[in-house]
């Protein structure tokens, strides 16, 4: 059975909020990129003693009123959605908003046209003309370690690849508050891992940096069928640990 004894909570009670805030700006970059937020939220039940009818030590807690479901966030995802057929030029779009998007606008657009390069365009199935780019993955310190931020990206790119020829990332820490990733040969180690997290739903080395899945390809399907088994089976662990 997968080891769980070090999370902090049962993560069979974490859940995926994917949203999409429109501004209602009439600029040509607002129909081009699209930002789509996933907030990474667990569930919890806690009991407010304040509330609890009963004498303390006497609680009936599995049918106190006192009990209430909490909340809390505990990680999030940055996706983008590129429309390259409509509004500005994707390219420069893309280079405008953040150094990350522009590192990958680099290697898979053409700067002229804002279009895939005839390079990309040759290695993807058409499947829409979109680019799903995933710019931010992260979860709480405490969540880390378990495989917990590729079973939670699988699922967010499931809801929000359909439309897209490409779904792109660039592998790398976006959270440098650890001083152990200070030293050089820990963060090569992490990125490492990162890039092979990555791998394991579909992601390949382009250039540069650059990964890319084809929607089309069957790897995510079937790799997320097995990681949702592994959720599953991480959710179990917690449990039987947490009657001990």
């Amino acid at each position: 059975m997968i080891e769980s004894s070090s999370l902090p909570a049962d993560p069979g009670e974490l859940h995926l909020c994917i949203s999409y805030a429109d501004d209602l700006r009439d600029t040509p970059d607002a129909d081009t990129l699209e930002q789509w937020d996933v907030a990474i939220r667990h569930r919890r039940r806690v009991h407010e003693a304040r509330r609890c009818p009963s004498s303390p030590g006497e609680c009936p807690s599995d049918d106190c009123p006192a009990n209430v479901v909490d909340d809390v966030a505990v990680g999030s995802m940055t996706f983008y959605r590129v429309h390259l057929d409509r509004g500005c030029n994707a390219y420069v779009a893309m280079e405008e908003l953040s150094e990350d998007l522009s590192e990958i606008a680099h290697v898979l657009l053409d700067p002229a046209t804002g279009y895939y390069t005839d390079e990309a365009g040759e290695l993807l199935a058409y499947s829409g003309s979109a680019l799903l780019v995933m710019d931010r993955v992260t979860l709480d310190e405490g969540w880390r370690g378990h495989g917990l931020g590729v079973i939670l990206a699988a699922e967010a790119i499931f809801r929000l690849m359909p439309g897209c020829r490409a779904v792109a990332c660039s592998p790398g820490v976006s959270d440098l508050s650890a001083n152990r990733l200070r030293e050089r040969s820990e963060f090569d180690r992490v990125t490492t891992s990162i890039a092979e997290g990555w791998e394991k739903i579909g992601f390949l080395l382009y250039r540069d940096n650059v990964y890319l899945l084809s929607p089309t390809s069957l790897v995510l399907e079937e790799q997320r069928a097995l990681l949702r088994r592994e959720f599953v089976e991480l959710g179990a662990s917690w449990a039987a640990q947490a009657r001990r």
